[in-house]
């Protein structure tokens, strides 16, 4: 039998690690993705929270000074690759400056966008 956490029960560990300022910025983000990918697999992997259907959907990150978002929007898709292009990281990713308003409905159409391009593989 293992000892090791279900995947929610490893995602709420994983949020309760940050200060309360962090963790509600992680329990908005984790709720938007939920909510755009329900049928999705919750776990950890790569050390931070990610949702998995038919393939990694999103991994989902605190760090200093923002939110990350892996991986970035899907490239077929150009409006959302248009909203997303002022959080674009140096490394492929999504960065969200804790300092600024999150935006769940873009974070939300992300996934929704991965989560296509990964059923339809």
């Amino acid at each position: 039998m293992s000892t090791a956490p279900d995947g929610a029960a490893a995602v709420d560990a994983y949020i309760a690690s940050f200060a309360p300022e962090v963790q509600a910025v992680l329990s908005a983000v984790r709720q938007a993705v939920r909510a755009a990918a329900p049928q999705a697999e919750e776990r950890i992997s790569y050390r931070m929270p990610a949702l998995f259907q038919r393939g990694a959907v999103v991994y989902y990150g605190a760090f200093k000074q923002h939110l990350g978002l892996y991986p970035p929007v899907v490239a077929t898709d150009a409006a959302l690759l248009a909203r997303a292009a002022p959080y674009a990281g140096p490394k492929g990713n999504l960065q969200f400056p804790y300092a600024d308003p999150l935006p769940l409905d873009l974070i939300a159409n992300v996934v929704r966008a991965r989560l296509k391009a990964n059923l339809a593989r």
